[in-house]
């Protein structure tokens, strides 16, 4: 294996991949996923390219094994989030690579993943591995919007092309440094979505006149609420895993803080008190509650006039166990029964088995990859394509293998200024290849 040219194809790949304005909507995806097939075409690979819609384009591919054990599934998406362009340092969509950093929107989110899979892919193809179950890649447009035109549209259309027995696929958070002890996270359950409408009516009127029953003073009170006031804690099967098993290769004070997490009275005491960055912390909460965010409001339409209804978009995330009954006691609870909560379908959370052969194999390569590392269960706090692969009867694991580099270069996803390292490029590459090799080769 000559790696530094492996590590230059990756680094190139990624810096492609994010020229390709795949803002989500409208997608676009196509071009992209066009670049992808046509790389792996070169190399003797059959890519099939599918349109769920115009521009809208996904690819599976395939390396076939003996057939002695199932499929492994390495799955990703290209469409990526919009970008303010005039608030980052460097061009959204320039790819570029500066002191060793490569810039752009999806660089962890996940278009980086999207190229370690793509190049592990094709070096299993030109060394001609022999391998015990057949490996599968797949790409996908529409992931940021719910999936519905990607992978949900594959599995529904073609479900023979990517059935498999586990698949990799996007987590979150990757690692996680407490004193001196590091640990990288895999995500074995996923929340799920059950996103509402907050309404409130009143009494129209002209603006003129004031009147304690405008619409937009219970809404926001709710509102209001609703920012300031967590929803339970609760922990489901994976974070209560994983909160133990940080707490377990740790000592003193920091075991204390780790384990109190758990415990309603001390839980923000003891997050306050753990010293690693807000975005981990804010992480770390809301794996352990269900999460209600107001985004967007609506009332009148012209400034004169006093609405007679007025309306809050909320995001909210569940956790594991949640039904829409047991979530609408959470939220009446903080809200009270004024306001009316209209819910958008929703999408139950997601667990897999921490205790199966490839989270076994992804540990020994961690603790291989970066002695006295640790691996641990995760959740991830946001919705992926995991959800359309699983009804196949898929085992999803989120594991994107990324090394802590310190707070500037965490919690960049859906944030100005994305960027990954080379270095870190380098260290999941490895670590990819390991895992997939160790899982599916035959020696």
């Amino acid at each position: 294996m000559n790696w530094n040219q492996i590590i230059n194809e990756v680094t190139t790949t990624l810096q492609d991949l994010l020229r390709f304005d795949t803002t989500n909507p409208p997608g676009n995806e196509t071009p992209c996923i066009e670049y992808i097939a046509t790389k792996l075409k070169r190399d003797g690979v059959e890519a099939r390219v599918f349109e769920s819609a115009p521009g809208r384009g996904n690819l599976v591919a395939r390396l076939k094994g003996d057939g002695t054990l199932p499929p492994l599934l390495l799955m990703g998406h290209v469409d990526v989030v919009p970008a303010e362009a005039d608030k980052w340092q460097r061009a959204p969509f320039s790819g570029d690579l500066v002191d060793g950093v490569v810039w752009g929107r999806g660089a962890t989110d996940m278009k980086q993943m999207v190229a370690m899979e793509l190049i592990t892919f094709l070096a299993i193809q030109r060394a001609q591995l022999p391998l015990k179950r057949d490996l599968i890649l797949m790409a996908n447009a529409d992931e940021e919007t719910g999936g519905a035109m990607g992978a949900g549209w594959v599995a529904q259309n073609h479900p023979e092309l990517i059935r498999a027995e586990y698949a990799i696929n996007e987590g979150g958070p990757t690692s996680l440094v407490l004193g001196d002890q590091v640990f990288y996270f895999c995500s074995t359950a996923e929340k799920g979505s059950a996103r509402f409408t907050l309404r409130s009516r009143g009494e129209p009127g002209h603006a003129s006149q004031p009147s304690k029953h405008n619409a937009l003073l219970p809404l926001a009170r709710a509102v209001a609420q609703l920012i300031e006031t967590p929803l339970p804690l609760r922990a489901c099967a994976s974070a209560r895993a994983s909160i133990e098993a940080l707490a377990r290769s740790v000592d003193g004070e920091m075991r204390k803080n780790v384990l109190a997490l758990l415990d309603p009275a001390q839980h923000e005491r003891a997050l306050a008190a753990l010293p690693i960055a807000a975005p981990q912390k804010r992480r770390l909460a809301a794996s352990l509650h269900n999460t209600a965010v107001p985004t967007i409001l609506r009332a009148g339409s012209k400034i004169n006039v006093i609405p007679g209804e007025a309306e809050c978009k909320v995001d909210c995330r569940i956790l594991p166990g949640t039904t829409r009954e047991s979530l609408e006691q959470e939220l009446r609870a903080v809200i009270g029964n004024e306001i009316e909560i209209e819910f958008a379908p929703i999408f139950l959370a997601l667990e897999s088995d921490p205790n199966s052969p490839l989270f076994e194999t992804i540990r020994a390569v961690v603790e291989e990859r970066d002695p006295g590392a640790r691996l641990v269960p995760g959740l991830i706090t946001g919705g992926t394509d995991a959800k359309s692969v699983t009804q196949l009867g898929t085992q999803v694991l989120g594991f994107v293998p990324m090394r802590y580099e310190g707070p500037a270069m965490t919690g960049l996803a859906h944030n100005h200024d994305e960027r990954i390292s080379v270095a870190n490029l380098e260290f999941g590459t490895r670590v990819l290849w390991d895992v997939v090799t160790q899982f599916c080769g035959k020696g």
